[in-house]
């Protein structure tokens, strides 16, 4: 059953792709265009049949760039070529796009200053890493109790990285655990 459930999903990705086609040459349906030259240049509003014309005359397609407007815009261009460029540029966004995950470093209120130390260190290599970092204050029984302690502890976890990251969400109790989010400092 989850494998018909990711081959559909799989399936509706490549129609939702198909549907974002441009239309071209007979495919577009009004009678009149604002047409763009294969230089750039606007040429003005004419009718689609002299488009066309103009169009195969160049040896190029007439492709529908912006169908929403009144009269839709199209353009004089290699379609092929069009597609290609496209598909490279969503290729190259796709290597540039980074990927922040958020990682969670867990310690209780009594920690001894060496595990401490190494809780710290750990918090500091992730945010060098890119990622985001929860921080997670465990409280057991009636620790719970001194929830102020346990705010100066994380307040003073994040001024002792404050060149590293920023505070993204201050600490805040949600049941027995108080927690904070440190971000990566931008450069």
């Amino acid at each position: 059953m989850p494998l018909l459930f990711f081959i559909l999903k799989y399936i509706r990705k490549v129609v939702n792709r198909i549907k974002k086609k441009l239309r071209i040459n007979r495919q577009i349906r009004a009678r009149e265009i604002r047409l763009i030259g294969s230089d750039g240049e606007q040429v003005g509003i004419i009718p689609i049949r002299k488009a066309l014309d103009d169009a195969s005359e160049l040896g190029l397609d007439l492709v529908e760039v912006n169908p929403s407007t009144r009269p839709p815009v199209c353009k004089i261009l290699d379609y092929g070529k069009f597609r290609y460029e496209q598909s490279k540029k969503e290729r190259e966004a796709r290597q540039h796009r980074t990927n922040i995950t958020l990682k969670e470093v867990k310690f209780r209120p009594k920690i001894g200053t060496h595990d401490y130390e190494t809780k710290k260190r750990m918090a500091i290599r992730l945010l060098k890493g890119g990622d985001k970092v929860k921080i997670t204050l465990m409280f057991r029984g009636r620790e719970v109790v001194y929830k102020r302690q346990g705010i100066e502890r994380l307040n003073t976890l994040a001024e002792e990285i404050a060149e590293l990251a920023i505070v993204e969400r201050r600490p805040k109790l949600e049941g027995r655990n108080m927690t904070m989010i440190l971000a990566p400092k931008t450069k």
